[in-house]
């Protein structure tokens, strides 16, 4: 089996004159290699994922033992979709309609309504919806080092807490990792936004004009609006290094319909699963996690890193785990007592850390990172 997700190796496989058997075409426009296909009868086995084709091809193909999935055309997202989203994709019509006639916005309420007709199509297309943006996000990442930021949606722009966890993001960015998080609001957000700039002063400059609008609530089209234009202009700003890096990656939910995906990405992996997300968001993390002041969603992904570190088998490379705020885990969250209770006698117990400042956090991760 061998997966096709562009048209020019399509195009080079169909003139190499090997069998078409076993092959996975996913979201392609089959309408230049109409002819070719026609042609050929050794299809058997062929997977079409969505995509656009004739339905004399798409009857050509089934006739010859191909698997043709359909799109649904009332998704709001394409379910076969190869690539990561780009945040202008996903608040596509924004300023003319607002956020309830987003893509983002129609694909939670989609996703709700299936589940509540228990419609087993839309079941079956945000599974391989999810599954799509799990390949995309490997595809994407691919060897690089990643450090994860996890912290509370609740965190305003404007405050001490979100410029922290903005200077946090670059730090660990400019020290050549690629800053991932849940992709959504507040200590992501920030995060995120601090990776994707390129220097400190444009950080500076791009913190200063989102604090005007300091929430995503009441009005969601307010604050992605103000977010969309820091973001276009940061994509102007060169890098102090020529070379090109994935800085930042958001990997949101829909399964939290109140909340929005931040815009501060070069690429977002939305899934509709949210145990599907978490869990791969955090095994991409290795070259560590820092845990920002959070409540019950960022306490969930203390203890699914912390499963991980407690289960690993003898000689595993750990990832760091850094819990930022020793009075909020300590005492306001006392999540630190039972880490640290878990950790004694194992291995986890050298990689897991509590400090009062990103800049130890981001100095702990740098310097246990994979070289």
């Amino acid at each position: 089996m061998r997966e096709i997700e562009s048209l020019p190796d399509l195009g080079a496989t169909i003139s190499g004159g090997g069998s078409l058997r076993g092959l996975r075409l996913q979201d392609l426009d089959l309408t230049g290699h109409e002819d070719d296909l026609l042609a050929r009868s050794d299809v058997e086995g062929m997977v079409v994922l969505g995509g656009t084709m004739s339905d004399a091809l798409a009857a050509h193909l089934r006739g010859h033992g191909a698997l043709v999935f359909p799109g649904d055309p009332h998704a709001p997202v394409n379910p076969y979709r190869s690539t990561l989203y780009q945040p202008h994709e996903l608040y596509a019509g924004l300023r003319e309609h607002g956020y309830a006639a987003t893509p983002d916005s129609r694909a939670y309420h989609w996703a709700r309504d299936g589940a509540v007709r228990h419609d087993a199509f839309v079941t079956l297309l945000r599974a391989i919806h999810d599954d799509s943006m799990g390949d995309a996000l490997d595809e994407v990442i691919g060897p690089r080092a990643v450090a994860g930021v996890m912290g509370g949606h609740a965190v305003e722009r404007g405050t001490d807490r979100y410029a922290g966890a903005a200077l946090l993001g670059h730090a660990l960015a400019d020290a050549g990792l690629t800053v991932v998080t849940g992709g959504g609001p507040g200590a992501m957000e920030a995060a995120n936004l601090g990776a994707l700039a390129p220097t400190a002063d444009a950080l500076t400059e791009a913190l200063a004009r989102l604090a005007p609008v300091p929430s995503f609530r009441p009005d969601v089209g307010a604050w992605a609006r103000v977010a969309l234009d820091v973001h276009d202009d940061l994509l102007t700003t060169p890098l102090r290094t020529p070379e090109p890096q994935v800085r930042s990656i958001g990997i949101p939910t829909w399964f939290y319909g109140h909340e929005p995906p931040n815009v501060f990405c070069t690429g977002i992996a939305k899934y509709f699963s949210n145990a599907l997300r978490e869990d791969g968001l955090l095994a991409r993390c290795t070259a560590g996690l820092v845990v920002l002041e959070g409540a019950a969603g960022t306490v969930q992904e203390v203890f699914q890193s912390a499963t991980r570190l407690y289960y690993a088998a003898a000689g595993d490379a750990l990832p760091v785990v850094v819990l930022v705020g020793r009075r909020h885990w300590t005492q306001t969250v006392p999540v630190w007592p039972a880490l640290t209770a878990l950790a004694a006698g194992r291995p986890m117990a050298e990689r897991v850390h509590l400090v009062d400042s990103v800049e130890d956090a981001a100095a702990l991760v740098t310097e246990a990172a994979p070289a």
